[in-house]
């Protein structure tokens, strides 16, 4: 009795399977399943006798219990290497998009220094402008100094010229009016 529980049981997964699967071409797993119950339909429809039976039931059994590693094994076989497939499209897509990112990292770095030498080069130029004006500066600023300087002594001599001037006139006259004293003393 256990036995008939047992096929009508894979008789329904068979039927599950069988459902699941689209009419026109049954699935690698249907094909052996059917092909199973057909062979254990056999070997109950044709008993000799019991210990014939009951060996073709062992037999049958394990030849089952075989078949079915084999339909596991192969079934997890395939799911292996499909995740294997899986896995190495994936490890693939994932090596070409870090190539990617690695050829765009490389080219945002030269761009980067590109612009660093641009940025130091311009700092430059400003210093060396700023340089400039302050030099420029610094001399306009002593030239200047030193032509107030030149224009405060000029503005000295200046002072001491008319001075001079003035001195010379007074000892002129006092010149011309000795020569008079002397020239009427004299006559």
């Amino acid at each position: 009795m256990s036995s008939l529980y047992g096929r009508s049981k894979e008789y329904t997964r068979s039927r599950k399977a069988q459902s699941d699967s689209p009419p026109s071409s049954p699935s690698p797993i249907a094909k052996t399943l059917r092909h199973e119950r057909l062979s254990r339909l056999e070997a109950a429809t044709n008993p000799t006798s019991s210990e014939s039976s009951y060996s073709d039931r062992a037999s049958s059994r394990s030849s089952a219990y075989s078949r079915r590693e084999n339909r596991l094994s192969a079934l997890s076989s395939r799911a292996e290497e499909e995740s294997n497939r899986d896995y190495k499209k994936l490890y693939e897509s994932a090596l070409a998009e870090n190539q990617k990112l690695k050829s765009k990292l490389k080219e945002a770095q030269l761009e980067l220094a590109e612009i660093k030498t641009k940025l130091e080069k311009a700092a430059q130029q400003k210093q060396e402008k700023t340089s400039d004006r302050s030099s420029m500066l610094e001399m306009e600023k002593r030239e200047k100094r030193a032509l107030e300087r030149k224009l405060s002594e000029m503005e000295e001599e200046m002072k001491i010229l008319t001075e001079l001037k003035s001195d010379n006139q007074r000892l002129k006259d006092e010149n011309g009016a000795l020569i008079r004293v002397i020239s009427k003393l004299s006559k």
